[in-house]
C-alpha cells in the first residue's frame, strides 16, 4: 500500500521492510520450491522485497520476498528454504533464528495466512507458532521482551505464542528493535514513533526526520532512510537523528551491522540491486562491486 504523503516532505510510497517491511499484500509465488537452490536470474530474486537483514559475524545478507529467502551474498542469489510469500521476517536473538508471516506457496499444506512461523536453522525449515489461518503480520521485529507484530492491530507476545493487542493509536508501515534492546521505533505518515518499554507505550518523535525504513545494528545504535533515501543515523535509539547520505534510487529495505572494527555497514535493496555503505551511511556502491 503506498505511503500516504503527509505535510512533512513524503515524496514517495512506502513500502516496509526488518529489519522493515512491506504493508501492501502479494498475490502469492508462482511456483513452488524447497531446498537451496540458484535464482532463476542474477541480481535480485525478484521485485517484491519484504525484509533484510544482514550477519555481523558472516556479513551474510539475507533478503525476504514474494518467492520466498535469498542468500542475496551470493551471485546469483541463492534460494534458502521453502516458497513461501514472507511478508514479514526478522531475525531472532539466536544465531540462525528467524521469524516470519505472509502467504504459503501453492501446494503447500501451511494455512493462509500463515501467522507467526520461526526458524531455527537460517530460514531452511519453518515451525509454526501461533495464529495460523488468522494473522499476515506485515510489520515485525524482536526485542529483549518477545515479539512485536502489526496484522491490522498492533500486538506483543513475550514468546511468538500468546499475544496482546496494544492500543497504539496508529498503523506502523514498519518496526525495527533489536533482540538486546526494549526500544522499538515504527515508522507512520506522521513521523516516527518510538517505544523504551517493549511497544507497550509509545511517543511520536516530533523533531526527527520523517523516516520509511528504520534499522538496529546495535542496540543504541539506529540507521533510517527517508522516503526520498536521505540516510540518517542515531546513536542514541533513534532519540535523535544525524543526517548522513542518499541512497539513489527506489529503496525497498534496509540492514545494517557494525563490525569488530567499529566500523558502520548499511545495505539497501533497490529495484537496480542491493547497495552497500561501508562508511557509515556517507556513499553507497554495488553490493557486488569488486
Amino acid at each position: 500500500m503506498p505511503f500516504p504523503i503527509p505535510n512533512r516532505s513524503f515524496t514517495a510510497a512506502l513500502t516496509a521492510g526488518v529489519l522493515v517491511l512491506a504493508l501492501a499484500a502479494c498475490t502469492p509465488p508462482n511456483a513452488p520450491s524447497t531446498g537451496a537452490s540458484p535464482a532463476a536470474t542474477s541480481g535480485l530474486p525478484g521485485t517484491h522485497i519484504h525484509g533484510l537483514t544482514v550477519s555481523g559475524d558472516s556479513s551474510q545478507v539475507l533478503m525476504a520476498t514474494h518467492d520466498g529467502l535469498f542468500d542475496v551474498t551470493k551471485e546469483p542469489a541463492m534460494k534458502i528454504g521453502a516458497t513461501n510469500d514472507l511478508m514479514g521476517f526478522t531475525p531472532g536473538k539466536d544465531q540462525g533464528s528467524f521469524y516470519a508471516s505472509g502467504h504459503p506457496g501453492p501446494g503447500s499444506d501451511l494455512p493462509e495466512p500463515l501467522g507467526l512461523m520461526k526458524s531455527s536453522d537460517g530460514g531452511k525449515t519453518w515451525e509454526p507458532l501461533s495464529r495460523q489461518g488468522e494473522s499476515d503480520f506485515h510489520a515485525l521485529t524482536t526485542t529483549r521482551s518477545g515479539i512485536i507484530a502489526y496484522d491490522a492491530e498492533l500486538r506483543t507476545s513475550p514468546d511468538g505464542k500468546t499475544w496482546k493487542t496494544v492500543a497504539a493509536g496508529f498503523a506502523p508501515a514498519a518496526l525495527a528493535g533489536h533482540p538486546d534492546s526494549d526500544t522499538v521505533l515504527a515508522t507512520t505518515q506522521e513521523g516516527v514513533q518510538r517505544s523504551t518499554d517493549g511497544g507497550n507505550t509509545w511517543t511520536l518523535q516530533k523533531q526527527a526526520p520523517v523516516i520509511q525504513f528504520a534499522t538496529f545494528p546495535r542496540p543504541t545504535e539506529a540507521v533510517g532512510v527517508e522516503p526520498d533515501g536521505t540516510v540518517h543515523y542515531s546513536s542514541d535509539a533513534g532519540a535523535t537523528w544525524t543526517r548522513k547520505g542518499r541512497i539513489d534510487g527506489q529503496v525497498q529495505a534496509i540492514a545494517a551491522a557494525k563490525g569488530a572494527d567499529g566500523n558502520l555497514s548499511v545495505w539497501a535493496a533497490t529495484a537496480e540491486g542491493v547497495l552497500v555503505s561501508t562508511d557509515g551511511g556517507a556513499t553507497f556502491r554495488s553490493a557486488n562491486a569488486s
